[in-house]
């Protein structure tokens, strides 16, 4: 007998999501299930039809392969697809546990304790040269009296009577009979009748725990330290999560940092920037001299090869790149005033002595120029 189209048979479209396969699905399951229709032998036939062409379309790699192929594609004998009812509870369980709370499984074990965040602030010198710290952290911490089982000490927790320590009960709805977590040990398939005083039966405690934390060289915003098993306890004895320490570097008064690049900005004064000179300019690693040639500019970059960051991920140094801005003198004398204002009329208007100011005159001619035309 030919197969139908799986689509077909779920009454779905070629494009249809998987939401949609799942509505179609649970609805025609609902139908024809073997116990709602005792008395109808094609019913079975018609379920298993819809719950193969489920597994099918839901799974990525074998409905790209029968929309491709088609039935050729998913067929056992030719290599590959549909394995009979091996998978069959898995596709129950997704559809309908939603609807019953329930799924497949037994009794689950020690559930892993939860992850942490701790920010740390650094200041840059700190984040560049590395450095080794000292934290304090709230956690939830295995009770030291009952060992994390949360019994009396010299008691243990007993077998779950609802269960029979399987972690599962078996529950009817309707025509269906399906297993769900039980309620009273919440799947661990133990209950503790006699708790322990210190963490009221919870296996855990909170406390402070002072952690030493290395910061590696070269750090930056937003980078993240792991410490393993320094996070939460887990519950009933479970494995601690992990703590996750983040970096978040202060602004610096003088630097600026990008990468593994240093900037700052070297206020000059207008002599200096006119006659040259030496001049004493910071790094992180001290005081080095920079050499200020004549006629510097305000703007001028001057880089220092070396004297920026290591970064954690990258091999080499940076560099320090150092920003001329040259000052307008403030404040001044008489004396000094006319000592300007000679100093102007000696360099009259003549172009060679501001190259720049030439340029941009020339530029604002030509604009207006364009603007008349």
């Amino acid at each position: 007998m030919e197969k139908r189209d799986y689509y077909d048979v779920l009454g779905v479209e070629r494009g249809a999501s998987e939401a949609d396969l799942k509505k179609a699905y649970r609805r025609l399951a609902m139908k024809f299930h073997p116990d709602r229709n005792s008395d109808d032998p094609k019913a079975e036939e018609k379920f298993k039809e819809a719950t193969e062409a489920y597994e099918i379309l839901t799974d990525d790699e074998k409905r790209a392969a029968y929309d491709r192929f088609g039935h050729a594609g998913v067929d056992p004998n030719q290599g590959g697809g549909f394995g009979g009812q091996g998978n069959f509870g898995d596709i129950f369980g997704d559809v309908f546990g939603d609807i019953f709370g329930g799924g497949r499984g037994g009794r689950s074990g020690p559930a892993r304790g939860s992850d942490l965040r701790y920010n740390m602030r650094l200041s840059l010198e700190q984040a560049v040269s590395g450095d080794t710290m000292e934290i304090r952290v709230p956690v939830l911490a295995t009770c030291s009296d009952c060992g994390g089982s949360g019994a009396k000490a010299g008691t243990s927790a007993s077998t779950c009577p609802d269960c029979n320590g399987a972690g599962q009960v078996r529950v009817s709805q309707g025509f269906f009979s399906l297993q769900q977590t039980c309620p009273r040990c919440r799947g661990q398939g133990k209950v503790i009748t006699d708790p322990c005083r210190t963490c009221n039966g919870a296996g855990r405690v909170e406390r402070q725990k002072t952690l030493s934390v290395k910061i590696p060289a070269g750090v930056d915003n937003g980078d993240r330290i792991r410490l393993s098993g320094e996070g939460e306890a887990g519950p009933n004895g479970g494995p601690s999560g992990d703590l996750y320490v983040q970096i978040e570097v202060n602004e610096h008064p003088i630097f600026v940092r990008e990468g593994r690049h240093l900037y700052c900005e070297v206020p000059i004064s207008f002599a200096d920037a006119a006659l040259g000179g030496d001049l004493e300019v910071p790094t992180l690693d001290g005081r080095v001299s920079l050499k200020i040639p004549a006629e510097t500019q305000t703007g001028k970059v001057f880089r220092l090869r070396g004297k920026g960051v290591t970064q954690v991920r990258a091999a080499g140094v940076g560099d320090l790149l150092c920003k001329v801005l040259v000052e307008t003198p403030v404040k001044l004398t008489d004396e000094q005033k006319q000592l300007l204002e000679q100093l102007k009329q000696s360099l009259g208007d003549s172009d060679k002595h501001s190259p720049k100011g030439k340029t941009w005159f020339d530029g604002v001619k030509d604009f207006f120029e364009t603007l008349k035309s």
